[in-house]
């Protein structure tokens, strides 16, 4: 396990140094340098060339993968670092097997110690997030104002307060602390398989 998830973390870093293409690749670069995220030191990055043919709808469906994915990453950078802090709901997570939340450890131990039908609440519930909630035209809602849009006509937070830099400038914020999450969760999922530590203390969950 400890060997695949190190080939994973170097598989990726691979590629992230891979050439660019040359000739669609400038296209796509033209098509999108002024886009958001598109920002100093590394500008338009795209080393695997994936919206080389600067194909819109393409680069809408990755950017909104890439948003989603790191919301998705900094909740679970909250959630590690809070359970591995070793705060715990009160109370019971299961009655029936005797199971309280102070029961379960932190990082990937605590999937072994959930029971079943906690398990299936949880995966059910983010598949009812993610097929009627966490889209940008849910619940008969007017698509949003831009990908990753998820407000459905329903929250709103006053963010049509804002003037339009400074929309721009969160939205910017957003999509860089997502980025980071993305590498900070697998950064702390690949050094607990491996046993080291890169919390304070030296603390490795589920040891």
């Amino acid at each position: 396990m400890k060997t695949a998830c190190v080939l994973a973390a170097l598989i990726g870093s691979a590629a992230a140094f891979a050439p660019a293409q040359t000739g669609k690749a400038s296209t796509a670069l033209r098509a999108f340098e002024d886009e958001l995220g598109a920002q100093p030191p590394l500008g338009f990055y795209d080393p695997l060339g994936l919206v080389a043919d600067g194909n819109e709808a393409n680069f809408d469906r990755l950017r909104y993968v890439e948003i989603k994915h790191g919301r998705v990453a900094m909740l679970a950078i909250a959630g590690y670092l809070v359970t591995a802090a070793g705060v715990r709901l009160p109370g019971m997570l299961s009655n029936s097997e005797n199971v309280s939340f102070a029961d379960v450890p932190a990082g990937f131990e605590a999937l072994k110690n959930i029971p079943g039908p906690g398990l299936f609440q949880l995966f059910a519930f983010i598949g009812f997030l993610e097929t009627f909630v966490m889209k940008d035209s849910a619940n008969g809602a007017e698509p949003g104002a831009f990908v990753g849009d998820f407000r459905n006509g329903a929250i709103d937070f006053g963010w049509d307060t804002f003037d339009e830099e400074t929309k721009l400038q969160k939205r910017a914020v957003e999509l860089n602390q997502g980025r980071a999450a993305m590498m900070g969760i697998l950064a702390l999922m690949v050094h607990e398989k491996l046993g080291v530590s890169l919390l304070p203390g030296g603390i490795v969950p589920g040891q």
